[in-house]
């Protein structure tokens, strides 16, 4: 949903009409979507980093598919393009909902008419303070990072019996397992940003750095353009420790303290019998779950994301969600007059459709920023506003060890109890299909690879059509099933 920012046709009055907090997707989003919408007043963007996220190449897939590129680039570029778009790089310190202000770190106050806050979630790191634990934002990131990396050893411990447990099965995972031995074939791709730096152009005058402004989270291009490779001449190695979690975390001195021992890589005999001891020194050492124990370079922590709230709640009194975010209505409200959530900060509290589920994706962070501009517009000029498409079927298309993966309602069984079956369709190397059954209806489905069948299961999980009588020729690979119900 391209849109184009027309030029500021008036002067900034003191009080601003509309602001919006972060410079995430949601966010970004946002303010152009208002600044469309009112090209004759200021926009106020107000972000803690010296970059922006903005969404490019975008294409709409089918209905609830779409495809796009993040970019982190400068503020200068959107204040061009959107030239009612101001951006002040700062931190908010405080919001004051009950004088409709916010309060930058800088001491400054800005008064708003509504207000949008996009400032996204942190990783949630298995220990905060730690040199040696570095904070994965996404799934994109720890999958290149496992993938990229060359002539290095990576353990991976996870949670669950298998990897991905969040986006796909068992069956989905062992699809992929190949893939973290294959050898890279493809040739190095430059990469539009491959510098992160906190730069102190362009910040507002007298603003300090926030701990969410300066940290170790990783994007899901940091890889691009660096050459990761190992000191040793190793090929590509991962060894997954499953259904376990990190126990504790020494540092070289305290292990040898305390003369811990810790094991060496597994190789294919060793992962039997666990007898070898590893005679290297390593700066961190990992105790897991699970009574083993790892020296390493560094820990690279992909336990999820928090919500970024806490500096909003001083003095208001925000509805919060289970999982600590900011709760909003099915207009983007939250609990306080004028003031909107979207993207990674919020939490959705409607009745949500019977094949739609939040997750914090890049994907609904931009539905849910051009949602939220709405929203606040109609509001503004006493217009209705009905639910976005967007929020009626759960549509996700990314990509997973270079496979293209296409996820749709619930493409996981979420929430249908016993009572569903699931039919599957895998050609090792090429394609893995499954989809999700219940009372004869297709509720969710999980597509790897080139299959051409997102846009007819789309239509097939929103139309609700019986598909009994069909039974496993639906997947059958002779049958040309996109052809069939168009």
């Amino acid at each position: 949903m391209a849109t184009s920012c027309l030029p500021l046709a008036a002067a900034a009055a003191t009080r601003n009409r509309f602001i919006v907090v972060g410079g995430g997707i949601a966010g970004v989003t946002c303010a152009e979507q208002l600044a469309a919408e009112f090209p004759s007043d200021d926009i106020l963007l107000v972000t803690a980093s010296p970059l922006i996220k903005a969404v490019t190449n975008f294409k709409q897939v089918s209905r609830a598919l779409e495809e796009f590129d993040v970019e982190e680039q400068a503020s200068s570029i959107l204040e061009k393009r959107c030239p009612n778009i101001e951006v002040i790089q700062s931190g908010v310190e405080r919001l004051k909902s009950e004088e409709h202000k916010i309060v930058t770190e800088a001491g400054k106050e800005y008064a708003y008419e509504k207000l949008c806050l996009c400032a996204g979630a942190k990783p949630k790191l298995i220990v905060e303070g730690n040199p040696f634990v570095l904070g994965i934002r996404d799934t994109d990131s720890a999958t290149v990072m496992l993938y990229e990396i060359e002539g290095c050893e990576v353990i991976w411990a996870i949670k669950d019996k298998a990897i991905g447990n969040t986006f796909f099965d068992a069956g989905a995972a062992e699809f992929l397992i190949p893939k973290l031995s294959a050898e890279k074939q493809e040739p190095p791709v430059a990469c539009k940003r491959t510098k992160y730096t906190t730069a102190e152009s362009g910040k507002e005058e007298g603003a300090s750095a926030s701990p969410g402004e300066i940290g170790s989270a990783l994007g899901p291009d940091w890889h691009e353009g660096l050459h990761l490779k190992g000191a040793k001449e190793l090929s590509h190695k991962v060894h997954i420790e499953s259904l376990c979690e990190i126990k504790k975390i020494y540092l070289q001195e305290e292990f040898w303290q305390l003369e811990k021992v810790s094991l060496a890589f597994p190789r294919a005999q060793q992962d039997k019998r666990n007898a070898e001891t590893d005679d290297e020194l390593w700066p961190v050492y990992v105790e897991l779950t699970n009574g083993k124990m790892y020296g390493c370079d560094f820990i690279v922590s992909a336990t999820g994301v928090v919500p970024n709230v806490q500096p909003f709640l001083d003095g208001n009194n925000f509805v919060l969600g289970q999982d600590g975010g900011l709760n909003v209505d099915k207009y983007m409200h939250t609990s306080l007059p004028d003031v909107y959530a979207a993207g990674d900060i919020c939490t959705t509290s409607w009745e949500p459709s019977p094949v739609w589920q939040q997750m914090r994706l890049w994907t609904q962070a931009r539905q849910m920023g051009w949602y939220a501009a709405k929203c606040m517009a109609a509001d503004i000029l006493g217009e209705p506003v009905d639910m976005d498409f967007s929020f009626e079927l759960f549509a996700h298309v990314t990509k997973f060890f270079n496979y293209k993966v296409v996820l749709l309602g619930k493409y996981n069984a979420q929430g249908l109890g016993s009572d569903h079956e699931l039919m599957l369709r895998c050609t090792k190397g090429q394609e893995y299909v499954k989809v999700v059954m219940q009372n004869g209806r297709m509720l969710g489905a999980v597509l790897f690879g080139e299959t051409d069948l997102e846009e007819t299961f789309e239509n097939l999980i929103l139309n609700q059509m019986d598909l009994s009588h069909y039974g496993e020729d639906l997947l059958d690979p002779r049958i040309d099933i996109e052809d069939y119900f168009d």
